[in-house]
């Protein structure tokens, strides 16, 4: 499978919305709101190291 733009703002749209319904689900929301900022914010320079890397790879 490879992965195209598309393929990857879906993946990563899915795992931020489990990740961020899940801490609305346990935690009251005056804790849940910059939490799940935070992770938002982590995951996003995850996957941007994550395509960096991927593309470094793809050169050598």
């Amino acid at each position: 499978m490879e992965f195209d733009t598309t393929k990857t703002a879906i993946a990563f749209l899915v795992l931020v919305g489990v990740m961020v319904s899940g801490s609305f689900m346990g935690m009251p929301s005056s804790i849940a709101l910059p939490v799940s900022v935070g992770q938002i914010v982590v995951f996003a320079l995850i996957l941007a190291l994550g395509v960096k890397h991927g593309e470094y790879r793809a050169t050598r």
